[in-house]
């Protein structure tokens, strides 16, 4: 299996693709790998791209992933991401049975893997995720403060 800078390496080279061309969206990705360490699926943010408001890199990873495995149980999977997923995607995380997740970023305002919530360690739910966070951080950082600077008009204004 491969380390796990190298998984987010690879989330970072799918966030890249993501914020190029007329319809940018938010440069976030994952990629889903088996027991093996055998990619099974990826994803980048296509909210904008499709109108989706659940197009977020994990679902779409998660997605593209259970298909290739055939079913919805990602047991013994690993998900790295760019970023601390919000809520919708750790409930997506518990709910397909990730064992692991590693991601680069802390998420202050969306964070549910130990910013503001902690969903995929609850104790309450029937699964719980494994999780390592700040992995290459300044690295998944950084490419999220290059996007939304190169989309600020003057004075810090969000750009039209």
């Amino acid at each position: 299996m491969a380390d796990d800078e190298t998984l987010v390496r690879s989330a970072l080279a799918v966030a890249r693709g993501a914020a190029a061309g007329a319809r940018a969206d938010v440069p976030i990705g994952a990629v889903v790998h088996g027991p093996d360490g055998a990619e099974l699926g990826r994803g980048a943010n296509v909210r904008e791209a499709t109108g989706d408001p659940t197009g977020h890199a994990e679902i779409v990873a998660l997605r593209a992933a259970a298909a290739a495995r055939g079913g919805w149980n990602l047991a013994g999977c690993t998900l790295a991401v760019t970023v601390e997923p919000c809520t919708m995607c750790a409930g997506a995380l518990v709910a397909a049975r990730i064992d692991r997740l590693v991601f680069g970023c802390w998420e202050p305002k969306t964070g549910a893997v130990g910013s503001l919530w902690d969903v995929v360690r609850d104790r309450r739910l029937t699964h719980r995720v494994s999780v390592r966070g700040g992995v290459l951080e300044q690295e998944c950082a950084a490419l999220l403060l290059d996007f939304f600077a190169g989309r600020r008009g003057a004075g810090g204004a969000p750009a039209p």
